[in-house]
């Protein structure tokens, strides 16, 4: 088993770290549906509390996405940092070459916004080696989810506030 490590997300957002941190980290199950349908059709909370360590939730992809969903267990939260921990364990996502893949967020404070990063370690299978139009895929299809999450929670203000 090899593990490749990648940067999938590396930019500033005007909106709060703890509101993207909520939506992102806590709220999924509610938050990913309502604002961002075209790319979550649902979440479930498969075990424990949402967005505790532990817990397990299943993302279900809508109609016409690539995937049909990934099962995503929370490693590790620090609230107070706003930085997450948590490995896809399960899901057509994974394809047929990755045992998983996990996955560090974090949404550093910076002026009135933040910074936001997400490493990926994918875990795969034999000698196998992710190729890079699939990490340019993963790449692009963060920034759509990010940019929509974020023009959601800037036409809410009071959404987490």
């Amino acid at each position: 088993m090899g593990v490749s490590t990648h940067t999938l997300a590396d930019y500033s957002s005007s909106v709060a770290p703890a509101r993207l941190f909520q939506a992102f980290c806590f709220d999924a199950q509610n938050f990913m549906p309502k604002a961002v349908p075209d790319f979550v059709k649902s979440v479930d909370v498969i075990q424990g509390e949402p967005g505790s360590v532990g817990s397990i939730r299943q993302v279900n992809f809508p109609e016409g996405r690539p995937f049909k969903y990934a099962k995503n267990r929370i490693d590790e939260v620090d609230a107070g940092k706003f930085y997450s921990k948590y490995t896809t364990i399960e899901g057509d996502v994974l394809g047929e070459n990755k045992e998983c893949a996990v996955y560090e967020v974090k949404f550093e404070p910076k002026g009135d916004g933040c910074h936001y990063t997400m490493v990926v370690h994918y875990h795969t299978k034999g000698d196998y080696v992710v190729k890079e139009d699939d990490i340019a895929a993963g790449k692009q299809n963060i920034k759509k989810l990010f940019n929509a999450v974020e023009h959601y929670l800037t036409a809410n203000p009071d959404l987490y506030a």
